[in-house]
């Protein structure tokens, strides 16, 4: 934990990470979660940053929200910010998305398989969905599939996490160009080179003229590797959480200080 507490009150932006940190990996937001980012909403402004497209941020996020919800004082950067939503007009509306090229696709699917080959790394015998799939402005793996259970990607990430990071540090050699993140409990995230949550980070502060002084980030991956750590060259205040249960003890400590 970066961030002292006491200084919460004068955050004018928290910016959360999604999957392990608002919500388990792929899982929709929890009742109490929507019920306590509905009341943040009506007192901050707040930014999700999440690996996910924007489709499964609306599924598993946005669709959970309580009704009522200020959508004016929420912004979304699926991808790891390869894109950006802001709600005006009665909808979501696309700001930017950094799309990537077919070619700079190939490279990168070139630059797993080549990984693969190195580390002698085998996919598991049963895998659900797609394990590397293309998401536009993002190629992500996951180790066991996109749909793969919770309680599978739970198991996977207690026996394979150092398995993931090695794939990942290979990954990178690479793919010298590109952002390479670990990201929730079996995946990985690439990006075009530079795209990555520091980018969001500033591109809020781009186009909502918040000072980085200004915000809180709230993510599970700030390690070095994983897909939240870039947020530590902006500067920024962060908190680092194990679970949403302790994310949940935070917001709650905003409203509290908020109050106070």
């Amino acid at each position: 934990m970066k961030v002292n507490t006491s200084n919460l009150k004068s955050k004018k932006l928290i910016i959360f990470d999604l999957d392990g940190t608002l919500a388990e990996s792929k899982s929709d937001l929890a009742p109490e979660m929507a019920l306590l980012l509905k009341e943040l909403l009506g007192k901050k402004i707040v930014a999700v940053i999440g690996g996910g497209r924007f489709e499964q941020f609306q599924k598993q996020f946005v669709a959970k929200l309580e009704s009522g919800s200020n959508f004016a004082n929420l912004f979304l950067f699926p991808m790891s910010a390869s894109a950006f939503y802001k709600y005006a007009n009665n909808s979501w509306q696309k700001v930017y998305e950094e799309e990537l090229s077919e070619n700079e696709k190939k490279q990168i699917f070139d630059g797993f398989e080549k990984t693969f080959k190195e580390l002698n790394y085998s996919h598991p015998e049963k895998v659900y969905g797609e394990v590397i799939e293309d998401r536009g402005a993002q190629i992500t793996f996951s180790a066991l599939g996109q749909e793969a259970p919770l309680e599978l990607k739970e198991k996977w990430k207690n026996e394979h996490s150092g398995d993931k990071m090695k794939i990942a540090k290979t990954l990178e050699k690479y793919l010298p160009d590109f952002s390479v993140g670990a990201a929730g409990y079996t995946s990985i995230d690439v990006s075009r080179k530079g795209i990555d949550k520091e980018y969001g980070i500033k591109q809020i502060e781009k186009y909502l003229n918040i000072p980085i002084s200004e915000m809180l980030f709230i993510g599970d991956a700030l390690f070095p590797g994983g897909n939240d750590y870039a947020v530590i060259n902006t500067g920024i205040d962060y908190i680092t959480v194990k679970s949403p249960k302790e994310t949940k003890e935070i917001i709650s400590v905003v409203m509290h200080r908020d109050n106070a």
